[in-house]
């Protein structure tokens, strides 16, 4: 019998597997692919990060600890996981993006630059469209913003899990667990499993795991674009940042050529709504692609016009967007993370530091009290009685 086993070694559950060996534990991780697949929301080739959290200025101590493990992985594996090219975001002045970080930058002492749109423009050339409705716009550029590696930080935690005695098995279906005095049962595809605690990092198939708990989780189907860009100012090395533009059509990101892939761009808002995460469409969305090339043609004029690959991930939703990471309330030996709202998985290395907490202690010193299942967001009834 196992100490623990992780179910999904995805973005989250690679990390937790990673922690709990290096904490002496006998673990096993279970997906039914190999780590650093695409076929569920930790692929892509690239991730932002960034400290001055625009969503909720609590998620900034979790943030400066990803920054420090991502950092140690690195070091282990000898590369850069996660590369500083800096972050400009930009939307209207009392928009939830501007606010947010200035908010989250303010409270925890965080170096953010405020720029009007003339500055941005004559500062990045690529956001030369951001001189339009120059009076409604403004943007914050965060210079320790960046990108990370997204597979290479699964497979690294994956392999650096199993050097410390962790074992990962793929190919075979999870149907379910159930609790057993002095147990935990996995059933799967190639047969029953046992442990004394389980971790659950299901990903967009969370809500399956977590059934009993009836959480109201959301999966969105969410493309992604690549163009090939020649032209300087589009390039990294040559000073281009990462971006996020809160717009009137909706929320977009991206990031600038980093590789032979070219830019990157897609929108955070919006999705189709996946039933079947192992039947998503992964095909070319024509509107999809249009609504990211308007965007573009607008605020990074010339980039939308050498089009690239495409590929399509998973978004799993709570109702206010924020995590859930617990235990589950009728049994502290199964702990979770789901809901990760599409801006997951730059917490991965942390998050499965407060999950290897969880399981082994029964708590962690991780400040990750407001993302609890408990909170009045997650409740059934609207009126949160």
């Amino acid at each position: 019998m196992y100490d623990a086993i992780v179910i999904g070694v995805g973005g989250v559950g690679s990390a937790a597997l990673y922690h709990l060996a290096k904490r002496g534990a006998s673990v096993l991780g279970l997906d039914r692919f190999e780590p650093g697949h695409d076929r569920g929301s930790s692929h892509g080739r690239t991730r932002i990060i960034r400290q001055a959290y625009f969503e909720h200025p609590d998620y900034v101590p979790l943030l400066l600890r990803a920054y420090d493990l991502w950092n140690e992985l690195g070091e282990r594996r000898g590369r850069t996981l996660l590369h500083e090219i800096g972050l400009l975001q930009i939307g209207p002045p009392d928009g939830p993006v501007v606010q947010g970080v200035l908010a989250s930058a303010l409270r925890h002492g965080l170096d953010v630059e405020r720029l009007s749109a003339a500055q941005i423009a004559q500062r990045f050339p690529a956001f030369a469209g951001a001189e339009d409705g120059a009076e409604d716009t403004t943007g914050v550029f965060e210079p320790r913003a960046g990108y990370l590696d997204v597979e290479q930080c699964v497979v690294a935690h994956a392999d650096e899990a199993r050097k410390l005695g962790a074992l990962i098995e793929t190919g075979d279906g999870v149907h379910g667990y159930r609790r057993e005095p002095g147990q935990i049962v996995v059933d799967t595809s190639g047969g029953q499993l046992t442990a004394a605690r389980l971790v659950i990092t299901a990903g967009p198939w969370a809500g399956d795991f977590l059934a009993d708990l009836k959480i109201p989780l959301v999966v969105r189907r969410k493309p992604t674009y690549w163009y090939r860009i020649d032209e300087p100012r589009f390039q990294a090395d040559q000073g281009c940042p990462a971006f996020l533009f809160e717009t009137a059509d909706g929320v977009f990101y991206g990031l600038p050529a980093v590789d032979e892939f070219g830019l990157k761009a897609a929108e955070h808002s919006g999705g189709a709504t996946v039933i079947d995460p192992l039947a998503v469409d992964r095909s070319l969305d024509i509107a999809d692609r249009d609504r990211v090339e308007r965007f573009l043609a607008k605020h990074l004029p010339g980039a939308e016009q050498r089009r690239g690959e495409h590929a399509v991930c998973m978004y799993t939703l709570t109702p206010d967007e924020h995590f859930i990471v617990d235990c589950h309330p009728d049994d502290p030996r199964i702990v979770f993370a789901a809901g990760l709202s599409g801006h997951g998985f730059k917490f991965s290395g942390v998050l499965g530091e407060a999950l290897a907490d969880l399981a082994l202690d029964g708590r962690t010193d991780l400040p990750i009290g407001f993302l609890a299942l408990s909170r009045p967001a997650l409740r059934s009834d609207p009126a949160g009685r």
